[in-house]
Order: C-alpha cells, then structure tokens, then sequence
C-alpha cells in the first residue's frame, strides 16, 4: 500500500501510463484537452526539476493558475521535489480588491519561495511583485510547458512529510494555511472512496476551483486515488450555463459530480425543460452535495427537475467537511434517500432536538454517518462536556483526516486541533465551530457558532433567516442573503443583506415585504435592512457568503449598498436611503 502521494502517482503512471487521467473541457463543451498518467507524471518530474533548482524540501510554493490541466502537473511537481504547495489564484480583474487581499494574506503568511503559473500570470511579475510585498523575494516559474522527463526522482515522502497548505475560505475569519499531510490526504481518500464506493469503473465530472478543498481533494486527488478519469471545466463555464455541467455527465456517463447547495439550486433555476430533454442523467450514482447548509427543499426540487432525464433522488449523497479534516467527515448511506428533520423552532432556539408540533418549524437535512476512522463528539462550546442526546453542541471530530494544524500559528492549532474533553480528558479533537447533533447515527448541522445571532436569550441560525428573507419578495436572488448579528441599544439585534435582481427602485416596497417575513416567520424586527448588486456580495472562493464579512463591512461603512433601511428604536420613524448611483 501506498504511503504517500509521490508513489500513488507514480504507480499509476507506471502501471496505466496511456490511461486517460484528466480531461479539461476549455469551452465547457467539447474542446477537449487530455492528459494520462504517464504525462501527468513526466511533467511533474519537468517542474520538479526546475523546482529543484532555486528550492530545497520544504519551501513553499504559491500556485497561481487560471482553471487547467496545468495547475495538475505543477501540484505533483511540488510533491515530487518535497516543495509544500500551496494552491491559490491570481488576481481576477473583476474582483481585484477581494482576491487581491486574500493572495496578500496567503502569501504573506507562507513565505513563499517560489511562484508557478501560466506564462500570461508569470508575465506579470514585477506587478504582482509591487501589489503583493511577500512575493518580491520569490522566484517565478512559468509551467506551460515543461516538457516531459523520467530524469527526475521524486522524493520519499513518509506519511508525516507536509503536501501541501490549504489555506481556508475565510467565511468567518481571516485565510489560515492548514496544514496536510501525506497520510492526512491518503486516510481521506479511502473515507471518500469507501463511502461512495468510487473505484477504476468511476468516472467524474468537476468544476469547483481546484485552488479549494473540495474541487482539489474531489475533483484531482479522489480520481488518481481510485484510479479514474475525470472531466473538469471552469467555474465561470458552468455559473455561465449550468447546462453544461449536465451534458458532460450526460455524455461521458459519468458517475459523480456535485457542489454546494447553491449549484443545485443554479441548475433548477436556469435549465429550462427543452435542455431536459436532450439529458441522459441515469448513469448519475454519486450527486454530491456539501460545504454550505443543505436544503431539503433543493434536494426535492432538484429531484423532481430532473426525473425525467433519469435522475434517482437516492442519488444525492449528502455530506459534511472542512479542510481542517482534509475534506470529507460524513456521508449519507449510499442508496438511501437522504433524511430530514421536521423540528421545532422554538426548542431550537434554546439548542434542542424536538420534533415540530402544529407550530413554527425548521428542517434539517442530514449530513450522513461518520466515515471509516471518523470519531465524532457534540460538545458544549464553553464548558467542552459531552452533551446529552437531544441537544445541539460543537462538532468535534478525531481522525486520521485531521491535518497538523495551522501553519506558523501554534496558538489558533492548540486552540483549534487540541481540544480535550472536560471530565475524561478525551482527545485530542478539532473543534469545527459548527453546531450540531447526532441522531440514530446520522450528523445534522445546525449552523455556525459565529454566525448566531441571540436575540433575547433565543438562539437565531442566519440560514433560516435568508431563506425567509429570500422567499419574501421576487426581486431577491436565491442563494444571495447575509444575517448577521448587530448591536442595537446595547443588545444584538439582527442585520440581513440582500441581492437583487434589479436597480432597487423598488427599495421601499422589498423593505416592507422583508420586515413582514421576518415578523411573522421569526417574530423579530430587524435593525438594518440593506440591498446590494449581487457581484458586490462578499463570498469565499467555493461560492459560500461570508457572513462576517459583510458585518465587517457594514460597520465599517464601506459594505456598497443600493438601498439602506434602518430602525432606530429611539424614534418612530426608520431612515430609509436608497444610492442611485
């Protein structure tokens, strides 16, 4: 058996070299560009060469490209010469302040000693260089084309030796680099693969950024893992269409693909029914879904959307990660219709399990039971005691998963990956800052510790808030909602930022349509109301709101708002503005 990276590629390229590994679909559609085994391998030994040149074991290496094949190579070109990678993306134009300061941050905190992009990315040394400071000292390698060698001997990497740092999405707090080892990745693709039973007969569909933990561990390590091909696209390709997405698993007969809730969500909305009907979706087995809460709404939908191109609704596999755990924690059974929890939100609000009555209630999705070697602990945050049955607490996880912590930051890693329980000492575990329960075996996520809002004594989840306020008005986008906590007369009170689909000219009348949502479905008036174009919604780099960035930006006056409302309990009269320009 293997023990690290390095040799499961190598064995694949030495045992498949002309099997096809990855497939990069340039247009979304049918321009293909192919790679095997034996390519990805001898292209990983070119850069490793190159690497090895200005870079000893243990640099780090910041990886820059824009969606392809490329980015492949050089990942296992840092693993052949014992580089850490450290998988970014370049500056995007269109986002340049968000992207900017994320790169800023990650580069900064790594020490990077090497940059590898594309020649047009690399061509742009001296202004990366002058935007991002950590980067001034680093060498640049463009790895277009590296050429192909057998010259180069990778590394031995023993389990413990770090890949490489996946830097986490921020959605509550600053990127930090977690630290993934060898063993880390390898324990993670077995719980992956034995959970959707993905074996050499699989075939894969992707289009999640592979600079993020579920597009790279997904969507690159899992194929070569289990030994089958993957077809993959840009992001931009399938938020353009998601038709595409769809036709590719339709005509490679692919076996998994999936995303965040908010992709199912995309392919309901803008597949139209003629699209449906040149679909074949039956070979469909593992439709993933995970990285953000999960609706049992878009589970149904998204079923019903597609039955008649094929599609099994036993064919959501419903799931939970974080890159703090390599990636996947757990699954639902395969073959099962994922479950679901009617519960009562009133006892919700006080953290317990009840099933709803005839009165205001919240459902749940579940997350699936806990893959092989997965220990997991609901814990009550302040006290860290074991919880008892029915009642929510923080997930805590033990596994082989759990990566060796954050990198340079031996306070956030005691904190975080050193968490013991209070009586027994149990541990040590990683504290996931979400909240939870475990019922009949089965993991459901009830939201983030620190997006709570608490409104006199009553624990507000933010999810169930935005699917109120989307519902509230048809001018608001689905998936485009932020609530969070703001202080208003010395208590919190509740902050909610919408995108729209227009110009806001109709400010007044969604302000109104919100305020009453919110009344009659969470019996609370809010504090601030505002809207925005969706482009200026502060997300992380797999599509989730960052909650706190919005708060963050709220506060500090410059969140860029088309209309403002706000209640000020001093008066009768709330301040409505609304910027047209």
């Amino acid at each position: 058996m293997q023990t690290s990276l390095n040799e499961l590629v190598a064995m694949r390229a030495r045992e498949q070299a002309t099997r096809t590994a990855y497939l990069f679909l340039r247009d979304g559609e049918h321009d293909e560009q192919r790679r095997s085994y034996g390519e990805v391998d001898r292209q990983a030994r070119a850069i490793a060469a190159r690497l090895a040149e200005t870079t000893a074991p243990g640099d780090r290496a910041l990886l820059l490209y824009p969606p392809g094949l490329e980015f492949i190579s050089a990942f296992f070109g840092c693993l052949y010469a014992g580089v850490i990678a450290v998988p970014a993306y370049p500056p995007d134009p269109t986002r340049l302040r968000i992207t900017l300061a994320r790169l800023q941050v990650i580069a900064a905190d790594c020490s990077a000693r090497a940059v590898l992009g594309t020649s047009p990315v690399i061509a742009r040394q001296a202004e990366l260089a002058m935007a991002v400071p950590a980067l001034r000292e680093a060498t640049f390698i463009a790895t277009d084309d590296p050429g192909l060698t057998d010259s180069f001997d990778p590394v031995i990497a023993d389990p413990a030796a770090v890949a490489f740092l996946q830097y986490t999405s921020g959605s509550t707090a600053a990127p930090k680099g977690v630290v993934v080892t060898h063993g880390n990745i390898l324990h993670n693709e077995r719980v992956i693969c034995s959970a959707m039973e993905l074996d050499a007969s699989s075939f894969g569909v992707g289009w999640l950024p592979l600079y993020h933990d579920m597009g790279l561990i997904g969507n690159v390590l899992a194929p070569v893992y289990a030994g089958f091909p993957v077809a993959l696209m840009s992001p931009l390709r399938f938020v353009q269409s998601p038709i595409r997405l769809l036709r590719a698993i339709s005509r490679y007969r692919a076996t998994i693909s999936g995303g965040p809730n908010f992709a199912f969500e995309h392919c309901i909305n803008r597949i139209s029914d003629e699209d449906k009907a040149t679909l074949d979706l039956s070979s469909w087995r593992i439709a993933f879904n995970g990285a953000e809460p999960i609706r049992a709404d878009t589970l149904a939908r998204f079923s019903q959307a597609f039955a008649s191109c094929g599609f099994a609704p036993q064919s959501i596999f419903t799931c939970y990660g974080l890159a703090e755990a390599t990636l996947m924690v757990s699954g639902k059974p395969r073959g099962e219709v994922a479950r679901t929890l009617r519960l009562d939100k009133a006892a919700l609000e006080v953290s317990q399990v009840v099933a709803a009555g005839e009165g205001p209630a919240v459902t749940l999705t579940s997350s699936g039971v806990a893959g092989p070697g997965v220990t997991i602990e609901i814990v009550e945050p302040e006290t860290c005691r074991r919880v008892p049955a029915g009642q929510v607490g923080e997930i805590w996880l033990a596994s082989a998963s759990v990566a060796a912590g954050y990198f340079g930051n031996a306070e956030d890693t005691l904190r975080t990956f050193g968490a013991r329980l209070a009586g027994d000492g149990a541990g040590p575990f990683v504290r996931t800052g979400d909240l939870g329960f475990v019922r009949d075996g089965e993991l459901y996520v009830a939201g983030r510790i620190k997006d709570v809002i608490v409104v006199r004594g009553r624990k507000l989840h933010p999810q169930d808030l935005e699917r109120t306020a989307e519902a509230a008005h048809p001018a608001l986008r689905l998936s485009g909602c932020a609530a969070f906590a703001v202080d208003r007369d010395g208590e919190e009170a509740v902050g909610l930022v919408v995108a729209i689909k227009g110009d806001g000219s109709d400010a007044a009348a969604i302000f109104a349509s919100l305020r009453e949502a919110l009344a009659e479905g969470h019996q609370i008036q809010p504090a601030i109301l505002a809207l925005i174009r969706p482009a200026d919604l502060p997300k992380t780099s797999s599509g989730k709101i960052q909650r706190q960035a919005c708060r963050a930006a709220y506060l500090s006056g410059t969140l860029s708002t088309t209309a403002m409302w706000r209640s000020d309990s001093s008066s009768t009269v709330p301040t409505l503005e609304i910027d047209r320009t």
